[in-house]
């Protein structure tokens, strides 16, 4: 059975739908990853998306949404990944361990800063997954 992940930050426009989707395109066949913003935005940032889509991690399901939608989920692991959603993570009834792990947010900068943080967050996030489920 996948393990399920939970990838939580402010706005779920960025930085959580990035991990989100790497964990599902590198590590799907183990692990189902969701995310979700502490006050989500309502909506995937634009540049972040268009990045995922080139890469080929891009999946039509992927949305901004808010905590209320998966805090009854059981999952296996919660990451935090900026500052303010660690600080602020509401407690899961059925959540086993929570991670924090921050990257700076790209947004409103170039585009580069973008791909910047994906290539971070895949050399930090699936390693950790990796090791605490895999």
């Amino acid at each position: 059975m996948k393990k399920n992940v939970l990838v939580l930050c402010t706005g779920n426009s960025c930085r959580s739908i990035m991990g989100e989707a790497l964990i599902n395109a590198k590590l799907g066949d183990l692990v189902f990853a969701q995310s979700s913003g502490v006050k989500a935005s309502g909506a995937v940032n634009p540049h972040a998306q268009a990045l995922l889509e080139k890469k080929g991690y891009w999946r039509e399901e992927y949305h901004s949404k808010v905590i209320e939608t998966v805090q009854e989920t059981a999952f296996d692991l919660i990451i935090t990944v900026c500052d303010n959603a660690k600080e602020t993570c509401p407690m899961f009834p059925k959540a086993v361990k929570t991670i924090h792990l921050g990257f700076e947010d790209p947004s409103g900068k170039a585009e580069d800063e973008y791909e910047k943080t994906l290539q971070l967050i895949e050399a930090q996030l699936l390693p950790l997954v990796k090791e605490e489920l895999c």
